[in-house]
């Protein structure tokens, strides 16, 4: 049995990716290389991204084979172990283009909470 449950990760996944998302809602690429914060934000939470991906059991990850289980992972790996030479382009490509798609195929697998 895993000690991480399935469900909340993949929740996490979800949340963190929507956040991310939201932080860059109506910016572009010179915002996030204007703004250390937002640079800071969006590593963050793309690290969490990929931790909470890391910590879906294997046998879930291969019933949810339509998720780019490597890449979401390898990604928080280049940042969590490459700390000192992040690739603000990489980190644009992901919040736009890599998240908003991951989070269509997590909102038809996560169950909707009530508010």
């Amino acid at each position: 049995m895993s000690k991480h449950d399935d469900e909340v990760s993949l929740r996490h996944m979800l949340e963190h990716a929507r956040e991310a998302v939201t932080f860059v809602a109506g910016k572009d690429h010179s915002d996030l290389e204007a703004s250390r914060i937002l640079s800071l934000a969006l590593v963050r939470l793309i690290e969490i991204v990929g931790e909470a991906a890391n910590r879906v059991s294997k046998t879930r990850q291969k019933q949810l084979s339509q998720i780019s289980w490597l890449l979401v992972i390898g990604i928080r790996n280049r940042l969590i172990h490459g700390y000192d030479a992040v690739d603000l382009d990489i980190v644009w490509q992901t919040v736009t283009e890599e998240l908003p798609s991951l989070i269509t195929i997590l909102e038809a697998i996560v169950p909707q909470r009530d508010s």
